[in-house]
């Protein structure tokens, strides 16, 4: 079950499972078994550190997956212009997420 939720929630990011284990910074042999169902019982500093990435609490792993779960999140109009209006201003992909893993360490950190 927690192997399906962070298979959904990566997927619903748009993350591979390469990217994920990256990001997390854990292997990417051990995620892979943990979404397959090979690995049942994964250590809380594995959840954490993916969950980070997810944007997700660790809780949110022991919830059902629902069909929602499954789909992308809809971009409201207000991110629409974000997005179009950092495209227009030059902003690389790499320059975004290297923004937001950023700001997710500082929040971590207790800088938020």
């Amino acid at each position: 079950m927690i192997g399906a939720k962070i298979r959904s929630l990566r997927k619903r990011r748009g993350l591979t499972l390469t990217q994920l284990s990256e990001l997390a910074g854990v292997a990417k042999s051990y995620l892979s078994s943990i979404e397959r169902g090979i690995q049942n019982n994964p250590s809380i500093q594995f959840l954490e550190k993916v969950s980070i990435i997810l944007d997700v609490s660790v809780e949110q792993f022991w919830q059902p997956v629902h069909e929602a779960d499954m789909r992308p999140p809809k971009l409201d109009r207000e991110w629409q212009e974000l997005i179009r209006e950092a495209i227009r201003s030059g902003l690389t992909k790499k320059q975004f997420r290297e923004y937001m893993e950023f700001t997710k360490w500082k929040k971590n950190r207790g800088g938020f």
